[in-house]
């Protein structure tokens, strides 16, 4: 039997995502330009910002834990070559417990959602307005500060050498495909807002006019309109989709049972999703800004997805154990990339 790398090219994947993890935190934790943003606001938006502001970059600092202990764990791995399954069972536990603290730290935002939908319902607010802060505001913020932060912290739970694998493997894919929901719905809800914002408009996903010598110009962004799909609609698609492998594959009990191309592909696509949306803005977007590009490039902490294709594609190339030469024993998942 041929020797086995030490470095893969799915292990050097992992390895870059955990390096962009910790690098897009590390600058985030320690990027202070928003200190007193909420400053020349009027009341009540003063003190939501300035609240929602502390929280989120209290528990910003747990997730930045979270990348030391992912970037000290690796550290260690390439430094010794080797580490015990207790070790690592206890490194991802403690990301995923501090990941989801990290999250909690919006729960600010869904109860300040809440309320604004309280008074709609004590105002006797319209069918429409009562509708829009339920699904743009309040569904997509409890799903992501609370349900998420729940489901993070079951997974660390049900995370052990002890326990059977596909207890562990269903609640992976569960929480993978409830991240996916989550960007699918926050990406969305941004993308309507901009276009609720000052009236623009469906129009403004594909052009804009501005006033050139008392005339009005037009200018084309198909790229708008591109970004607006795929996060609509591509990532709603990714995500039933995502849902349907989950529901499929919640029974294996092995990582070698699972199906790494089909993994591959969901990975890929989101991490497309991300690079995409950050190229757009660089090579056609030009002097364009709106609170799309502000949200997705100024505030988003999860940009170190765009890093993800990188264990995509070896996953992608993954040769399942029946597809591997008679006089080869077949392999891990990890070994075998």
């Amino acid at each position: 039997m041929a020797e086995q790398k030490f470095l893969t090219p799915l292990k050097l994947g992992f390895f870059a995502v955990i390096i962009a993890y910790f690098l897009f935190t590390l600058h985030g934790m320690f990027t202070l330009s928003w200190i007193g943003e909420w400053e020349h606001m009027r009341e009540p938006t003063r003190t939501i910002i300035f609240v929602e502001d502390i929280t989120a970059t209290t528990c910003l600092a747990f997730r930045f834990l979270a990348s030391i202990i992912a970037f000290g764990t690796m550290f260690t791995y390439l430094i010794k070559k080797n580490l015990s399954k207790p070790t690592i069972y206890k490194a991802v536990r403690l990301v995923l417990v501090f990941e989801g603290i990290y999250w909690l730290g919006l729960a600010t935002t869904a109860g300040y959602s809440v309320q604004s939908f309280a008074r709609l319902l004590s105002t006797n607010a319209s069918l429409v307005n009562l509708t829009y802060s339920l699904l743009l505001s309040v569904i997509p913020t409890i799903l992501e500060a609370i349900i998420l932060p729940i489901i993070l912290f079951l997974f660390a739970f049900k995370l052990s050498p002890k326990k059977p694998f596909k207890i562990q493997i269903k609640w992976g894919l569960i929480t993978g495909t409830l991240y996916i929901v989550v960007f699918w719905l926050i990406n969305t809800v941004e993308w309507i807002s901009v276009i609720r914002e000052r009236g623009k408009g469906v129009q403004y996903l594909w052009m804009t006019t501005t006033p050139v010598n008392g005339v009005n110009q037009i200018i084309y962004h198909p790229e708008h309109l591109v970004s607006f799909i795929i996060t609509a609609f591509g990532l709603a698609a990714l995500a039933i989709y995502a849902v349907y492998f989950t529901k499929k594959t919640a029974g294996v009990e092995t990582l070698g049972g699972l199906k790494a191309g089909r993994i591959g592909v969901i990975i890929l696509l989101l991490g497309m999703f991300f690079l995409w949306n950050y190229f757009s803005w660089i090579f056609f977007a030009g002097s364009t800004w709106n609170n799309w590009y502000a949200w997705f490039l100024g505030h988003n902490m999860d940009l170190w997805m765009l890093s993800l294709p990188l264990v995509a594609l070896p996953l992608l190339f993954y040769k399942s154990p029946n597809q591997q030469p008679k006089d080869q024993k077949p392999n891990s998942l990890l070994k075998n990339v």
